[in-house]
């Protein structure tokens, strides 16, 4: 028995296809499952912005800054006072970062799914077949439409305009742009000198591009999903009153004296 299949691939596979069943279109459908599927995974989002919230609110203690001046000629020592503090106060410090660990499945999950869902080749047919449930009766409705506005949703986008002798990525565009505004409107405040915090730019530089290339290169229907799924959860976090729109405003050096 192939867990991942079992309890990943069809239950998400079978809904999206079900989703599609009832409006009749693949790409609002794809839209639609990954904002219940950001619904589903909520809970998720509000833990990791409270381990978030935690880690910060410590970093600027007084104890932590106590920590940092007293050890700050000796790496180790300090990285070592620091976990004894973490645990004193009840506090993982990969907290923020387990929520998403649990999440990464699901975005896999989430791709295999509409990946096998536009399948077209025989062999690829023969195995979507082999995952749905017998109560779904939605093999009628296969193949399905690939078709969602101008885009082949199981091939790379590209849009066409007269007078232009190539197509222009639409939404490899979008999705780079998104996951830029998530990554930096989702970035809590951080200290000056805060190794986390110079990790977390380059991120917020590196994760965009990577994002854009899939979407450049992969079917259309994933880089559907990426965009509506950043969509979604900047709109979570604006909800809750949680974005930090001073990460996109140009900082203010101080004047010299």
């Amino acid at each position: 028995m192939n867990l991942w299949n079992v309890f990943i691939i069809e239950p998400m596979l079978n809904s999206l296809l079900w989703i599609y069943s009832v409006l009749g279109n693949f790409g609002v459908a794809i839209i639609l499952f990954t904002i219940l599927v950001r619904l589903i995974t909520h809970p998720l989002t509000v833990q990791q912005m409270k381990s978030t919230k935690k880690l910060q609110e410590l970093q600027q203690s007084k104890e932590w800054q106590a920590l940092q001046k007293k050890y700050k000629d000796d790496k180790q020592k300090l990285q070592q006072e620091q976990m004894k503090l973490y645990q004193e106060l009840g506090i993982n410090p990969f907290g923020s970062c387990l929520p998403l660990l649990i999440q990464f499945p699901i975005i896999i999950g989430l791709y295999q799914s509409i990946t096998r869902a536009l399948a077209s080749a025989p062999l690829a047919m023969e195995s979507l077949y082999s995952n749905l449930y017998s109560f779904t009766n939605v093999s009628k409705l296969l193949p399905v439409d690939n078709q969602f506005l101008w885009m082949n949703l199981s091939q790379p986008e590209r849009l066409y305009i007269a007078g232009l002798n190539f197509g222009i990525p639409v939404l490899a565009i979008l999705v780079l742009v998104t996951t830029y505004l998530q990554s930096k409107l989702m970035t809590p405040p951080s200290q000056p000198g805060d190794q986390s915090a110079q990790m977390t730019q380059a991120m917020n530089l590196y994760m965009p591009l990577l994002m854009g290339y899939l979407a450049l290169t992969f079917a259309s229907g994933l880089a559907l999903y990426f965009v509506a799924s950043n969509l979604v959860s900047i709109a979570q976090y604006a909800l809750m009153g949680k974005l930090n729109w001073s990460n996109l405003l140009p900082s203010k050096k101080p004047s010299a004296r």
